[in-house]
């Protein structure tokens, strides 16, 4: 007989969702059955992932197989199942994605509360070389008023009104990080059981780190105050490593678990960066704060800024609170001097 522990009442996020939201009040269990969507995609896009190699699903989308079936690109599937999962949950009007000019609308019949944006496959430029990818959300409540039809006003909200976000990170193993506004928690997919589970509860930032992370590629497009900062890293007597994946969720992930500081600022060819604001910057700032973090556009918080365009890009400086504030420091202190 085995003597393998089973843990008969490990906390699944489904049993955490649930137990949250029962302590909110006039919580309807609408966000619930949003969150368990989308942790059904999730899971679907994990297992999608971890056999993408073998079924060549990062080939051209388009390509067709030997039994004459079109093979989809693994962010197109991706979108799909996002789409169709967030679609048939009844909790929400309108869904923006990175893969997807305009919004999309939630059939009225089937329409709820909630706007979901997501980029479906964060990193997915680097499935060939085997480079962890993820996804990443952010849930807002409808502005519009009852009975009226969802607009692009109700997609176009700054991240504090944000009420979850979240990532998925699909490295060595799943994980799924989410914040509905009380902390930040960290579930790993046991793949025994099919269910996340959580591993890291209550997660927190150290004040400090030791690690920055920033494409050095493009020093010379950078802005002085930037340069200052990480010359200034590379410095002294205890210099941080540099550590730089170029897969935001991969990136983000490593400086939540062990402090320090990600940047991708705006440079001379790309002045407004190159992150997207509504569903990359956002989420990761909401996880940021909740985490004890800090997030800027390199002036204010990113989650104060107004969002114009669905595809807005802007710069991003994250992390440790006081590694954050350096760089807020050096960025103050010239232009002051200009």
């Amino acid at each position: 007989m085995s003597n393998v522990a089973i843990d008969t009442n490990c906390m699944t996020l489904t049993r955490h969702v649930l137990a949250e939201q029962r302590k909110t009040p006039g919580a309807t269990g609408d966000l619930t059955q949003l969150l368990n969507s989308l942790q059904s995609a999730i899971k679907a896009v994990s297992s999608a992932v971890r056999r993408a190699g073998i079924a060549n699903l990062y080939g051209i989308a388009g390509q067709v197989n030997v039994q004459g079936e079109e093979v989809k690109k693994l962010d197109v599937l991706a979108n799909e199942l996002f789409i169709n999962l967030l679609r048939s949950s009844y909790t929400t009007c309108l869904l923006v994605s990175e893969e997807d000019e305009t919004c999309i609308e939630v059939e009225t019949e089937k329409q709820g509360k909630y706007i979901v944006c997501f980029d479906p496959l964060d990193g997915s430029s680097n499935i060939d070389c085997l480079v962890s990818i993820g996804s990443i959300f952010a849930i807002f409540k409808k502005v519009s008023d009852d009975g009226q039809q969802p607009s692009l006003k109700d997609a176009l909200q700054p991240g504090r009104k944000c009420v979850a976000a979240g990532y998925a990170l699909y490295g060595s193993a799943t994980m799924m990080v989410l914040s509905t506004g009380n902390g930040v928690n960290g579930f790993l997919l046991d793949p025994a059981i099919g269910e996340f589970v959580l591993t890291d509860p209550d997660m927190k930032l150290k004040p400090r780190g030791k690690i920055y992370s920033i494409n050095e590629g493009y020093t010379n497009s950078w802005d002085k105050s930037i340069k200052e900062y990480v010359e200034s890293k590379k410095a002294g007597p205890k210099p941080y490593g540099s550590r730089y994946v170029g897969s935001m969720v991969a990136d983000v992930h490593r400086t939540l678990k062990y402090g320090g500081i990600f940047l991708y600022p705006a440079t001379t060819d790309a002045p407004s960066g190159k992150l997207r604001l509504l569903y990359e910057c956002i989420p990761m700032a909401f996880i940021m704060e909740q985490a004890g973090g800090s997030a800027s556009n390199g002036s204010i918080p990113i989650l104060d800024v107004q969002p114009e365009k669905l595809h807005q890009r802007c710069p991003v400086i994250l992390g440790s609170k006081e590694d954050v504030q350096d760089v807020l420091d050096i960025i103050q202190r010239h232009a002051n001097q200009k």
